[in-house]
């Protein structure tokens, strides 16, 4: 079991590294994250719902992703108050208290079943916790952490990111804190995202081991460049790094506060000509070529939010021009329509709102959640072809008219593609993934740019294959593997302790 000092520590990093390093060494491997609050998800083959990062970590591991390696997925819709989905199915809206208070025994069932499950199918496990195991003010009723790696009887790997500052203070504060049987179950620790010169480091690392008892079990240089999707939006600070760089084509993504799936934008990041850059204030906004409208948890109150920055009459105003793309993304998508409604209070408890008016549609959110991978063929710069995505949507979008939908599917049409006025929406999230497409959507920019296209863009699905075996690659030069290997043998031949 993989857990951290904090969130973003780095957990989802190693665990996606073992999976694929014991896939390599022959390992039936399956990942497992009891109870994961996240915004960014992933859909299984079966059309339900996980983390994103378990999804990531079966892809790494070379299997298809099940509901059983993320059981319980909390998805924040306001504050301390989010939607709960069991077995990738939407549960219900709970606040935090009623949370923690009243779904801890089902959830403890629903959990320890399905890691048997698992247990069942596969020779290794990597499980990943969250947040911190140090939590005193709740580590009584949790359901993630220590309380995992008893039921599973797991040894417990803790993970510190050095970039946060104070690493040895947070990597002893978090042991001290922790009760001593589930101190003694921590086997050593991993220190993540190192630059500099490790001889430095060393004096750190031999106190440490002298004062704690505990091995320092590897030290995890910064990778750059690592194209693997990320799953909590703590990561999006790391997402500024392109804002002052010059390139030739400027993307803005409107950042509000419940976005969703924000990795849809990935893509654009290896992309040789394109500055992206997040944007929640009118004053950052300028006149990009492309504004990403991304998906969110909470569509009225982020169309609110754009609304009360100006940022949605900013949006209205670059499109009346004509000069830049818009396109929306499931939330977003239902923003550019006429309205939006939510008679049952599904999202929030705002009941209507108007949208941006640019596509003639009005969105209902319903109950019944759509989780499905999706596929189709579109036509756009001419050319036609094939598109592949997914749809996590509360909301059914119906049209007035729609004299320019975008994808055809079996049996129906999909979203809107209005190519002379620069405007795309649709519910398939990961439409930038499709290389074939944001081609030719960049070229089209750069055409009308007056500037020569570019034809031999990076593949982002290769890229991200080759992350995981970069990411590998790194682990095991840098981590004591055997050394692992031998405390895992060594639980192995314990009796399980519940």
């Amino acid at each position: 079991m993989v857990q951290g000092t904090s969130s973003d520590a780095g957990k989802s990093a190693i665990a996606t590294a073992l999976c694929r390093i014991f896939a390599q060494d022959g390992y039936k491997t399956a990942p497992f994250k009891s109870q994961n609050m996240a915004l960014n998800s992933y859909v299984t083959l079966d059309g339900k719902e996980i983390g994103r990062a378990q999804g990531v970590q079966a892809e790494a591991a070379g299997i298809l992703a099940t509901t059983d390696m993320n059981p319980i997925l909390i998805k924040p819709t306001r504050d301390s108050e989010s939607q709960i989905v069991v077995n990738g199915e939407p549960y219900g809206n709970m606040k935090a208290f009623a949370y923690r208070t009243e779904f801890y025994d089902k959830g403890l069932r629903i959990i320890e079943e399905a890691y048997q499950r698992l247990a069942s199918s596969y020779e290794r496990i990597v499980i990943e916790g969250a947040g911190s195991p140090a939590e005193v003010n709740l580590n009584d009723r949790e359901l993630v952490n220590m309380r995992v790696a008893r039921l599973t009887n797991a040894p417990v790997i803790l993970v510190a990111d050095i970039e946060r500052g104070g690493v040895f203070a947070s990597l002893v504060g978090t042991l001290q804190l922790l009760e001593p049987e589930d101190r003694d179950r921590v086997v050593g620790v991993i220190i993540n995202r190192f630059r500099g010169d490790l001889t430095l480091l060393q004096p750190g690392l031999d106190w440490f081991e002298e004062y704690t008892g505990k091995p320092v079990l590897g030290v995890v240089p910064f990778i750059p460049d690592l194209w693997i999707d990320a799953e909590d939006s703590l990561i999006l600070h790391r997402y500024q790094g392109q804002r002052e760089t010059p390139r030739e084509i400027d993307i803005a993504v409107l950042r509000y506060p419940r976005i969703s799936n924000f990795t849809d934008v990935d893509p654009f990041f290896v992309e040789p000509d394109c500055r992206m850059r997040f944007v929640t204030r009118l004053e950052e906004l300028g006149e990009p070529d492309l504004i990403v409208l991304p998906g969110s948890k909470n569509t009225l109150e982020d169309l609110q939010f754009l609304r009360e920055t100006g940022l949605a009459a900013a949006v209205k105003d670059l499109h009346h021009k004509g000069k830049t793309y818009i396109v929306g993304l499931c939330g977003g998508y239902q923003m550019l329509g006429e309205a939006i409604h939510d008679p049952a209070g599904v999202e929030s408890p705002l009941q209507q709102l108007d949208g941006l008016g640019l596509i003639p549609m009005i969105t209902t959110m319903e109950q019944k959640k759509t989780t499905v991978l999706s596929r189709g063929e579109a036509v756009f710069a001419k050319e036609k072809l094939t598109v592949e995505g997914y749809e996590i949507h509360m909301g059914q979008s119906t049209y007035s008219r729609n004299d320019f939908p975008f994808i055809q599917m079996e049996g129906r049409t999909e979203g809107y593609c209005q190519e002379e006025r620069q405007l795309i929406g649709t519910y398939f999230h990961g439409l930038f993934h499709n290389d074939h497409f944001r081609t030719l959507l960049l070229n089209a920019i750069r055409e009308q740019k007056g500037l020569s296209p570019i034809t031999d863009r990076p593949s982002f699905v290769a890229l991200r294959e080759q992350g995981y075996d970069l990411l590998a690659d790194t682990v095991r030069r840098h981590v004591k593997l055997d050394t692992i290997e031998e405390y895992m043998k060594a639980f192995q031949e314990k009796e399980v302790q519940i």
